[in-house]
């Protein structure tokens, strides 16, 4: 009766600041912070690191993955634990600190349909000197134009609406001769269906034609 009034629960137990380690690893740290004794204290700093790495030998002796140890091993102390590490302590501000927001591109380009990073391929082989190595991109950016167009449309589009595009995009600097042939619309769209999962509708029907005269008890 009395084991079963000793039970522990975890609702009742500290909180645990990194739960992958689990508790018997939070109790050391918390052992180690309550050493007075400063040699003591880094003798037991130190096994408690080499424990951890234990858990992925395969990085225990690269220098980063070390550093990410004694990091961890000061935040689960809240960096209470006052030893001599090898390496930089990282503050607890530092660590809360939120990250910069990340810069989205904003733009709003006039054929949406497009996407920008054709905006920027245009921009790169507006750069390059005239040559074939220039040819080859502008055609290549062309199909790609007349291929997310077809997606977008999902019909047919003439060489000469992805060419007149290609010409207000680049600033007038691209401009594709009549005598250009991109890739035949069909096979774009020949792709797509092949590449377009069946119906579930079929295997529902496939299903219901297995099961078809089979008793049922």
């Amino acid at each position: 009766m009395n084991l079963v009034e000793n039970l522990e629960y975890n609702t009742e137990r500290p909180h645990l600041i990194i739960p992958e380690y689990g508790r018997h690893f939070q109790k050391m740290v918390d052992h180690a912070v309550a050493i007075e004794d400063r040699e003591e204290r880094n003798k037991i700093a130190k096994s408690i690191i080499d424990v951890m790495g234990n858990l992925q030998p395969h990085l225990r002796d690269v220098p980063d993955f070390q550093h990410k140890l004694w990091d961890q091993l000061f935040i689960m102390s809240d960096f209470k634990l006052d030893v001599d590490s090898p390496f930089p302590i990282t503050s607890k501000e530092v660590l809360q600190k939120r990250p910069e927001p990340l810069e989205y591109p904003q733009n709003h380009p006039k054929y949406r349909f497009y996407g920008n990073n054709i905006k920027r391929m245009i921009d790169v082989a507006i750069k390059w000197e005239k040559g074939d190595m220039r040819d080859g991109l502008e055609y290549a950016i062309a199909n790609h134009m007349k291929k997310c167009y077809l997606n977008w449309n999902k019909d047919t589009v003439e060489d000469k609406a992805i060419f007149k595009h290609l010409v207000e995009l680049s600033d007038g600097q691209i401009n594709l001769t009549d005598e250009t042939i991109l890739t035949d619309s069909g096979q774009f769209l020949k792709n797509r269906v092949a590449k377009t999962p069946r119906h579930t509708s079929n295997k529902k029907n496939h299903r219901n034609n297995n099961n078809r005269g089979k008793k049922r008890y």
